[in-house]
């Protein structure tokens, strides 16, 4: 897990500091979503199978809890340059195309991501002044909020990432994958 430093200590990079506080609660939120899925999921099947009844709620919340956790996981995945990528220009590429290559595709997916995160935002506001429920008395706006946070994030990410590899490129040095430091 990884140890959040102080942005004020005599090399603290605020960035850094920044990066590692969002890492830090990625990790959480995506640890107890899981865990709360499985549980949850656990505690339906048990109460299907001996008692014959469940939580009303249950379905909905697993519904909206595996919303969470692939948004949380695409964000990981983005993190960590490990997200699924088709890619067949680059394997015919020659090497010094390469890193413009991937400029041009981190670049499009911060633009499309953008415009993810603002449609998505423009539908949960929608939500909002609708007072839509999801369940219970939960709004539903609420649990749909991951939606435009998790695209926002996930453009941020890779705009910072393309902004990296022009640096990179403009200095002829490799850029190293993964926005940590």
């Amino acid at each position: 897990m990884p140890q959040i430093n102080s942005a004020h200590e005599p090399n603290g990079n605020p960035i850094q500091f920044i990066n590692r506080t969002i890492t830090f609660v990625e990790n959480c939120l995506l640890a107890l979503s899981l865990l709360v899925m499985i549980s949850l999921a656990s505690a339906q099947i048990i109460m299907r199978n001996f008692w014959d009844s469940g939580l009303a709620w249950g379905d909905i919340s697993l519904s909206i809890l595996v919303l969470w956790v692939g948004m949380l996981g695409a964000m990981v995945a983005t993190r960590e340059q490990n997200h699924i990528s088709i890619d067949v220009l680059s394997r015919f590429l020659p090497p010094h195309l390469k890193g413009v290559n991937q400029i041009i595709i981190d670049l499009f997916t911060a633009v499309v991501c953008s415009l993810l995160s603002y449609h998505s935002t423009r539908f949960v506001m929608m939500e909002y002044e609708d007072g839509t429920i999801a369940f219970e008395s939960v709004p539903a706006w609420l649990c749909e909020a991951i939606i435009p946070f998790g695209f926002g994030l996930i453009a941020l990410r890779s705009a910072f990432t393309c902004l990296a590899r022009c640096v990179a490129l403009i200095r002829k040095t490799p850029h190293q994958n993964g926005a940590s430091s």
